[in-house]
């Protein structure tokens, strides 16, 4: 018997050996397909489709077309191959943006999660009563929209109105929130407030998970709660700190929402501040090229940074833990 022949047997063999999917389960996988396709049509709508639109946009940027010496002519979307991501990359104003977003993340978002992982510690211990209560008013903040969450704390930067700064004058110490050495930390103040306690939620969850006979068991061996948390909560909340710092980067890459409420009280914060913000007013064209394909060709770019912003930090948390 030759080789082929015997491998053709063996495949009829599986194919015989494997039972038939009875009309039930068929019956259920079609149920099941049915109630995603719901989601998976929204999801295609709302963020597929315009991902694909985006890169096909970002081949293309607007030129005028006719007109005479004085002006005038048609605007047209021209095939311009890399140009739009020649620009970009090739950009000071854009690696200036970038660079104030990569200081922003490396400062903000370590003081975020420690402060989310404190108070889910805290929660989470004998020591706090009224857990429901703490826990639904530390992640109130989240339930604020960002812009809403901005202009406020932009009533409370404002030194001529708020009663923080008035406060602060009294006791003599002035501050200018708005200063070019200050304007990044107070963005990355409010951004905090604002999600440290989701990040508090999914540590919560985690130090939840852990089973209570390890802290039954360590009490027997008598450790204390300091040496509890340290030793045993910990060690069991690396997968959440993972999570939440990853969602942390590829939210704090996308800034936007603060600069550009900040920038109605601080003229000082350009159009090309954050990426984010340069890719708006380059598609409003307010920033030169103007149009789609060159605001397209931004968030491509910034998306791509992200990703590898995120990878490179999954790769390195993994070594770390393995080590």
């Amino acid at each position: 018997m030759t080789a082929t022949t015997q491998t053709a047997k063996t495949v009829v063999a599986k194919r015989a050996a494997k039972p038939k999917a009875s009309d039930a389960a068929k019956r259920e996988n079609r149920t099941g397909w049915a109630f995603m396709a719901p989601f998976g049509i929204l999801f295609a709508l709302v963020f597929i489709l315009p991902i694909i639109w985006a890169i096909y946009s970002s081949f293309f940027r607007q030129v005028t077309v006719g007109g005479g010496a004085y002006g005038g002519g048609e605007l047209v979307n021209k095939f311009v191959g890399l140009q739009n991501f020649q620009y970009v990359v090739t950009s000071g104003n854009f690696w200036a943006g970038v660079g104030r977003v990569v200081i922003y993340t490396l400062v903000q978002v370590p003081i975020m999660i420690i402060g989310a992982l404190v108070l889910a510690m805290l929660i989470d211990s004998y020591i706090v009563k009224h857990i429901t209560a703490f826990r639904l008013s530390y992640f109130l903040p989240y339930a604020i929209p960002g812009v809403v969450a901005s202009i406020i704390w932009v009533y409370l930067y404002n030194g001529q109105i708020s009663p923080l700064v008035k406060m602060l004058a009294a006791i003599g110490i002035k501050v200018d929130f708005f200063a070019d050495n200050v304007v990044l930390a107070s963005m990355a103040n409010i951004t905090t407030w604002t999600f440290t306690g989701y990040n508090m939620l999914i540590f919560l969850a985690a130090l939840q998970a852990i089973p209570h006979d390890l802290y039954e068991a360590a009490r027997i061996d008598g450790a204390n709660g300091f040496q509890i948390a340290m030793r045993i909560k910990l060690p069991n909340v690396r997968a959440a700190a993972l999570l939440a710092m990853l969602l942390s980067i590829v939210g704090t890459i996308q800034l936007f929402n603060e600069p550009q409420v900040m920038a109605i009280s601080d003229p000082s914060i350009s159009k090309s501040y954050t990426p984010m913000m340069m890719a708006l007013n380059t598609s409003q064209g307010t920033l030169t090229p103007g149009g789609d394909g060159p605001a397209s060709a931004v968030a491509i770019v910034m998306a791509l940074i992200a990703g590898v912003l995120a990878v490179v930090y999954t790769l390195v948390e993994r070594k770390v833990n393995a080590e």
